[in-house]
């Protein structure tokens, strides 16, 4: 979540990631603040003010660092030439959940990766991210990752049973009201008296139902990959869950699947 940082603080930790780590470290970048408007001002150094809105300068910023683009005459220009882990860089992506995020990840060449468990009408926005996309040193083609919520149980009913718990948290993080994930039967009477957030979608069901509900996601957006969420209260039923995915979709020690797109598990 770029407004939080500094661009050249930003570029260093990644640059010595990549260093440590060659070919392995992605850096994903999101405008939007991850949180509330409160703890969003509480993250901030400087509380004189909030923060301004210039995603696309801080990135045009950390772009240059990474990739030493910086105009010469920049008073940064000479930093991103001391970055700790170069020759090797992160491979950027630009996260999103609108048409603007789309626009600018096409012009800057980058790959995108759209959220699809907050907006759920996607599949245009990665048609014009597509449209708009203009080949770079970084990327010489268009490349999109959906993110996906998805619970993954036994049975459909199991399933349907243990997304209660995020239902009741999305609901009330609408009105401002942060909550723990709570327990499955407190979030079934939840439900069953507010009833369910709208505006959001989640793949659940069998291990046969969620692999049939992914890869028409993934054909949908034309993702050549798929990163999971999965909220449940129990951690032991959210492992789980990944473990009956990545078994659906013949994920092995080596990460090769048998499906339309390659499925990333994620452990948030």
């Amino acid at each position: 979540m770029l407004p939080h940082y500094s661009p050249l603080k930003v570029a260093e930790s990644f640059s010595v990631l990549s260093g440590l780590f060659p070919g392995r470290v992605d850096l994903a970048l999101g405008r939007a603040p991850g949180t509330d408007p409160l703890t969003m001002f509480a993250l901030q150094r400087d509380r004189r003010e909030p923060s301004p809105d210039d995603f696309p300068q801080q990135l045009t910023e950390l772009l240059g660092h990474l990739y030493d683009s910086l105009p010469r005459d920049h008073p940064f220009a000479h930093l991103g030439r001391a970055l700790p882990g170069l020759p090797e860089r992160p491979e950027v992506w630009l996260l999103g959940s609108s048409p603007q995020s789309a626009i600018w990840a096409g012009e800057l060449g980058l790959p995108y990766a759209f959220a699809d468990f907050i907006n759920p009408d996607g599949a245009e926005i990665a048609a014009l991210y597509r449209e708009r996309f203009v080949p770079s040193e970084r990327l010489a083609a268009p490349r999109v990752l959906v993110g996906a919520a998805a619970i993954c149980a036994p049975s459909d009913e199991e399933a349907e049973r243990l997304a209660a718990s995020g239902r009741m948290t999305f609901s009330l993080l609408r009105q401002g009201r942060l909550i723990p994930v709570p327990p499955v039967e407190k979030a079934q009477r939840f439900v069953e008296r507010y009833g369910e957030p709208r505006g959001r979608r989640a793949v659940l069901g069998s291990p046969d139902t969620v692999r049939r509900g992914l890869a028409a996601l993934a054909e949908a957006y034309g993702a050549e990959e798929v990163m999971v969420v999965t909220i449940v209260y129990d951690h032991a039923a959210r492992r789980r869950s990944y473990e009956l995915i990545a078994e659906a979709f013949g994920l092995g020690a080596a990460g090769h699947g048998a499906g339309p797109a390659t499925v990333a598990r994620s452990a948030s």
